[in-house]
């Protein structure tokens, strides 16, 4: 990988937004703060929600610049951090990520010396053996809604795919770390140019993708929320644009039990059907109707995914993925069960109690 004199490094505004996250805000800063790139150069910035555990102490701890985010949710927290961002780039990574090595930011930035990227993301999970069950899962998936594994829109490398995404997504070329290497070699690689364009696209955005500050200016306005998934599509709807797929990766400590999944999951889709409602998010969502029903029948009938867990366990040989059933299961019922009852009642999950 390529150096560039510090002079002429991006400044990059690490946004971060938190809700009673002192079980996790420590290790994602402690990864931020020993980057090997000037202190001078990045700035992070926590958008709170009313913590009532160490959170700010923590964010003090590690000199992050701290403002109230009276809307509590994470997205309404990323738009607050994003009006205070001084950053060439902003680096939108939660409070449980973790960078998985010092020369990540050197990495993600690279990437921006091609003027046609607008933004860069990791290409994988860091798969980790010390981490919770269900972590690990997410990590081998490459996804951590199973439900965007079947539809194929996921956008970290999957064990069981062998691929970043299940889309047909235009690769532009290879960005070579050695170009004496021949172009077939995808060893020495540093990050991959794609073209996204208005369709179905993967979820990118969240977990550490870096974009240039005027585009999410630009494509975020006077909304009082940055949903995070949503840029891509609202750019594409512009008209095509470049985005860099990263060879690293990015620790995410998404869930220590099956009771953390569960309650993030309901909250993605109750808070989707929300905000759908209010047409905050209308026009950002693609349904794939056939993808739906193979998810559903593969759950119902469970031998598909049973077939799926063997799979997965004989490429990589972890006892999380024989939760796979279980899983898409649990994430078939509070799909089916979100989706009925928002016929009723659209409402967002309540934060009150809310943590990590």
């Amino acid at each position: 990988m390529e150096s560039m004199p510090a002079d002429k490094k991006p400044f990059i505004s690490v946004l971060i937004p938190t809700l009673n996250a002192a079980k996790v805000l420590e290790g994602c800063l402690k990864s931020i703060d020993c980057q090997n790139y000037p202190r001078r150069k990045f700035e992070i910035i926590i958008a709170d929600g009313g913590s009532t555990d160490r959170t700010l102490a923590i964010g003090k701890k590690y000199h992050a610049r701290i403002f109230k985010n009276p809307l509590k949710t994470g997205e309404s927290g990323k738009m607050v951090a994003l009006r205070h961002a001084r950053g060439e780039l902003v680096a939108l990574i939660d409070s449980d990520n973790i960078l998985p090595d010092q020369d990540w930011f050197k990495k993600m930035v690279l990437p921006f010396t091609d003027l046609q990227i607008l933004g860069s993301e990791p290409w994988e999970f860091t798969y980790r053996k010390k981490d919770p069950l269900i972590t690990r899962y997410c990590a081998l998936l490459g996804a951590n809604d199973p439900y965007c594994f079947f539809v194929g829109n996921y956008d970290k490398k999957s064990v069981l795919s062998g691929k970043w995404t299940g889309l047909k997504i235009q690769s532009l070329k290879l960005r070579i770390r050695n170009r004496k290497i021949a172009k077939t070699s995808k060893k020495e690689w540093d990050f991959l140019k794609i073209k996204l364009e208005n369709r179905i696209l993967p979820t990118i955005g969240a977990n550490g993708t870096v974009w240039r500050r005027d585009v999410l200016k630009r494509i975020a306005g006077g909304s009082h929320y940055l949903f995070d998934t949503d840029i891509p599509y609202l750019l594409a709807k512009e008209k095509p644009f470049y985005f860099a797929k990263v060879k690293t990766g990015i620790i995410h400590l998404y869930c220590q039990n099956f009771s953390d999944f569960y309650r993030k999951q309901t909250r993605r889709v109750k808070d989707f059907y929300y905000l759908e409602a209010k047409k905050q998010r209308q026009g950002t969502y693609q349904r794939q109707l056939t993808k739906q029903i193979y998810f559903i029948f593969s759950a119902v009938l469970v031998l598909p995914l049973v077939g799926q867990a063997v799979k997965g366990y004989l490429r990589k040989p972890d006892i999380a993925w024989f939760f796979h059933p279980w899983f898409c299961l649990a994430t078939l019922w509070i799909y089916s069960t979100e989706t009925f009852f928002s016929f009723f009642n659209k409402s967002q999950m309540a934060r009150e109690n809310w943590h990590q």
